[in-house]
């Protein structure tokens, strides 16, 4: 009778399309079901008898186990993403649940734990990921979209491009990006950033000297217009410029035409130059602060780079981005963030715009040791402005209603720029349109009769 219940429960098991093993009070494998021996590609006779650990390597293993959490607790995981190690060494993501193992008197003989292969997901995402990059810039926001298309348009020629954008939004990744794709892509690409030294060092740093020009000047020194021969000069903040720079890179520009300090011809160069600035170059020319004649020079392809905060709808991908880019410099195994991190950052208008975003991901990969990064994880700073976490009298139901009132704000605020259309707003938000439902109702939020999705004619 028992070898044909262990029978029956093998056929049941091997029917599944998960893989599945149990193990006894001593971690040793008993049961391991064919999708398990497909997905790890361990045969099973292999497994029997052995410890878990050592037949599946999984990144939990030494520090995390979870299956040690639900035998040790009681309390069951489900869900967690991790990867295990198959037998022929390669990472298989996988998605893993875990329960207690009783026999008929209710006692712990031991725990059962299923997972999922998920390479075809990782697979699918990948590939979803690269529809939504272009270059290293990452975005599915439909005006950067429009930007992709013309940076493909102007890349082959020569003309100069100017970039504008707040500081942060990632104006020196589109000038690479311009480079990359131009036939210059195998000489240089040289920055130079025109705010960060004064005059002299940039004028000298731009354009280079002669041996003798000053006092030190032991030696000729290349300056970076000389080190782009061939390649692309990317002026970073060129809106910081003296009105005396601004005349000498006027000629540069007009000519192609430059004499390092000291030098008594001048010397041609072919470079082609990106700029770029985070001010109002009209203003300043109006105010006397920038050229008009180099204004006009460098304007020629002007490109305007928008804010994070006007393409929300790319933070969960630069989340994803930034918390893989993070956790392979840290040396750590990060999933990736809850729930309640990415509403909190979808709901923040990031001033600092993706640079702001990719320090917080990094502090907060710095600072996790789980799997998964949670708003305990966030930069303080960044907790006490968006009033999570606030250290009332409550404690850490104070943070709760705290961010409770965030969430809802930050719904109510999509939703109208929406005009209440759901389906746009969760588009907009990265996420399913139930998902948007539930908050809506876990949050007690009134919406007008019309949604949004019918219009009078």
């Amino acid at each position: 009778m028992e070898d044909t219940l262990e029978q029956r429960t093998r056929i049941i098991l091997d029917s599944i399309a998960d893989g599945v093993f149990t193990v006894d009070a001593d971690w040793r494998i008993t049961s391991f079901n064919k999708a398990a021996e497909r997905i790890t590609g361990i045969p099973r006779g292999e497994a029997i008898g052995r410890r878990c650990w050592e037949v599946f390597r999984a990144s939990i293993c030494e520090t995390r186990c979870s299956l040690r959490h639900t035998m040790e607790t009681g309390a069951p995981v489900l869900n967690q993403s991790i990867f295990i190690v198959s037998a022929g060494g390669d990472r298989i993501p996988v998605s893993i649940s875990t329960a207690l193992l009783r026999d008929g008197s209710d006692r712990v003989i031991g725990g059962v734990e299923s997972f999922r292969d998920l390479s075809v997901v990782e697979a699918l995402r990948r590939e979803l990921s690269g529809r939504h990059s272009f270059q290293d810039i990452i975005s599915k926001n439909r005006e950067m979209h429009r930007l992709f298309g013309v940076l493909e348009q102007v890349s082959d020629s020569s003309s100069t491009v100017l970039l504008r954008g707040e500081s942060g939004t990632g104006k020196e990744l589109f000038a690479r990006a311009i480079h990359m794709l131009s036939p210059r892509k195998d000489r240089p690409f040289v920055v130079i950033n025109c705010g960060a030294l004064p005059d002299n060092l940039l004028e000298s740093e731009l354009f280079g000297y002669k041996a003798g020009a000053f006092t030190d000047a032991r030696r000729d020194k290349p300056g970076r217009v000389a080190m782009a021969q061939g390649g692309t000069l990317f002026l970073d903040e060129i809106g910081d410029l003296s009105l005396s720079l601004q005349v000498r890179l006027l000629r540069f520009l007009q000519d192609h035409m430059y004499e390092p300090l000291g030098a008594t011809r001048p010397e041609k160069v072919d470079v082609r130059v990106v700029a770029a600035t985070n001010r109002d170059l009209e203003a300043r020319v109006e105010s006397g602060a920038f050229r008009e004649d180099l204004f006009y020079r460098i304007n020629v392809v002007r490109m305007e780079l928008p804010p994070l905060r006007e393409r929300k709808e790319d933070i969960p991908l630069l989340i994803d981005h930034f918390v893989k880019t993070c956790s392979r410099l840290n040396g750590k195994e990060i999933h990736g963030v809850a729930p309640d991190v990415v509403s909190l950052l979808m709901a923040h208008d990031f001033p600092g715009n993706i640079r702001e975003l990719e320090n917080i991901i990094e502090y907060a990969t710095v600072v996790c040791k789980g799997g998964w990064i949670g708003v305990e994880h966030l930069p303080d700073d960044f907790r006490r402005r968006t009033g999570v976490g606030e250290g009332d009298a409550g404690g850490e139901a104070a943070g709760e209603l705290s961010w409770r009132r965030v969430e809802r704000d930050f719904l109510l605020e999509s939703l109208k720029r929406n005009s209440w259309n759901r389906a746009a707003t969760a588009a907009a938000l990265g996420i399913h349109p139930s998902t948007l439902w539930r908050r809506i109702k876990r949050l007690g939020l009134s919406l007008p009769k019309q949604d949004g999705r019918s219009r009078k004619r």
